[in-house]
């Protein structure tokens, strides 16, 4: 992060230049516009929607219990609050493990919300598949 803050948008190709030159890369977690926006004005890269959003949020004892439906809510309200950061959402509990079909619908939803990437964790040949999708 510089000390002038760039007011281009943050996207993949900027990560690789970065990476490129061995820059840090900066990500926060964010929940809400306010927070995104300062987060952004600040100069952070990136802005994770994360479905942890459903214990510190939502009251849940686990972030099984996140639905789509939450995570485009949240998503919706951060991308409002940033101009220059990467958002990347996480995709919930079951927003993937069921079909490709569902995995690219879900994944859309989130880029309508405004998300500018999704984040699905895994390790298996099931999942990876779902990401080539």
């Amino acid at each position: 992060m510089n000390n002038e803050i760039s007011q281009k948008r943050i996207t993949t190709k900027s990560f690789m230049k970065m990476k490129a030159s061995a820059e840090k890369i900066t990500m926060l977690t964010a929940y809400d516009f306010a927070t995104a926006k300062y987060a952004d004005e600040s100069g952070i890269d990136s802005i994770l929607v994360g479905d942890s959003l459903g214990m510190t949020m939502l009251g849940y004892d686990s972030t099984v219990k996140v639905t789509i439906e939450d995570m485009l809510v949240f998503t919706a309200a951060v991308s409002r609050g940033v101009k220059r950061a990467m958002v990347i959402a996480d995709m919930p509990f079951l927003a993937f493990q069921i079909s490709k079909e569902q995995t690219l619908l879900n994944a859309g939803k989130l880029i309508q919300a405004g998300a500018n990437a999704v984040k699905i964790e895994g390790s298996s040949d099931f999942i990876i598949e779902q990401i080539k999708a």
